[in-house]
C-alpha cells in the first residue's frame, strides 16, 4: 500500500508545511553533487547527520533536513505533503512547526537511546514526519486516504480509512525495528515509532481542546467538514476486448 493523498481538505493555506518541503528540497540540492563522490558524501553525512556515538547536540536538527537520495527525498515529502496540511490547519502555523521539530527530535532520541554505540550516521525527515503521521491519526481516524496497491503488474487506487493505512505502517516499525534494533538495512525504524508516539501525545491537547471524545462521537472519527471528492479522469489508452478462443476442432 502506498498513500498518496486523502480526503481531508486544509480549510488554511499550509504555509509552514509547504516551507519544510521547499527546505528539505533545497537543502538536498545544496549537496546532490556529493552523490558523485562516496568519500565526500560519507564524511558530509558523518558531520550533520545523527551518530549515535558522538552525538552532537546540532545533528538532532540537522539530520532531519538530510536524505539519501531522491527516491528518500521524494517519498517523505509525499507524506508530509498528504498528512501536514491537516494538522498543520488544526494547530496553527507556528505551534505546527515546533510540533514538527519536537516530534524529529524526539525521533532521533529514540534510535539514540536504541543504538547509543552506533557510528552510522542517521539522516531524513522520516522521524518527524511520522510525528504528523501518529498527530493525525488520533484527530482523523476514519479520514479516508487513497492507497496504491501494486499487484504484480496491476495497480489500483482504493481509499482506505486512516487508522488502517496509519496504524499498519506503525506495527511495521514495530516489527522490523524488534527484528534489526539497529539501522539494519538503513532504516532507522525506531526513529520511526518514536517520532509517530511522540506525535500521538503532542496531539492529545489539540485533541482535547477540540472536544476530546466528545469530539470523536460527533465526527465519527471523520474530518469535521465535507471530504475531498476525486473524479475518475479518463485515458486516451484504448481497451481491447478478450475474444473467446475459438476450439479448432469444432
Amino acid at each position: 500500500m502506498f498513500p498518496f493523498r486523502d480526503h481531508n481538505p486544509s480549510l488554511r493555506t499550509p504555509y509552514v508545511t509547504w516551507a519544510l518541503i521547499a527546505a528539505n528540497i533545497l537543502v538536498f540540492i545544496s549537496y546532490f553533487s556529493l552523490f558523485g563522490d562516496e568519500r565526500a558524501l560519507s564524511n558530509f553525512y558523518f558531520t550533520y547527520g545523527l551518530v549515535p556515538a558522538i552525538s552532537a547536540p546540532e545533528t538532532f536538527v540537522t539530520s532531519m533536513f538530510l536524505h539519501g537520495g531522491f527516491m528518500h527525498l521524494a517519498g517523505n515529502m509525499l507524506f508530509l505533503y498528504v498528512f501536514g496540511d491537516n494538522l498543520e490547519d488544526a494547530m496553527g502555523h507556528v505551534k505546527f512547526l515546533l510540533f514538527y521539530l519536537a516530534a524529529g527530535f524526539a525521533a532521533a532520541g529514540a534510535q539514540f537511546i536504541s543504538d547509543p554505540s552506533s557510528t552510522v550516521p542517521m539522516v531524513g525527515a522520516s522521524g518527524a514526519i511520522a510525528g504528523v503521521m501518529g498527530g493525525y491519526l488520533l484527530l482523523y481516524p476514519k479520514a479516508r486516504v487513497d492507497v496504491l496497491i501494486f499487484i504484480v503488474i496491476i495497480i489500483r487506487v482504493i481509499p482506505i480509512p486512516a487508522w488502517i493505512v496509519l496504524g499498519s505502517w506503525f506495527g511495521i516499525q514495530l516489527v522490523q525495528g524488534a527484528a534489526t534494533p539497529t539501522a539494519g538495512g538503513g532504516v532507522a525504524y525506531w526513529a520511526h515509532a518514536g517520532g509517530f508516539v511522540a506525535g500521538l501525545l503532542l496531539t492529545i491537547p489539540v485533541w482535547h481542546r477540540m472536544g476530546g471524545a466528545r469530539y470523536w462521537k460527533v465526527t465519527k472519527g471523520t474530518p469535521p467538514h465535507p471530504e475531498t471528492h476525486y473524479r475518475r479522469v479518463k485515458t486516451g489508452i484504448p481497451r481491447v476486448r478478450r475474444s473467446k478462443p475459438q476450439n479448432p476442432w469444432s
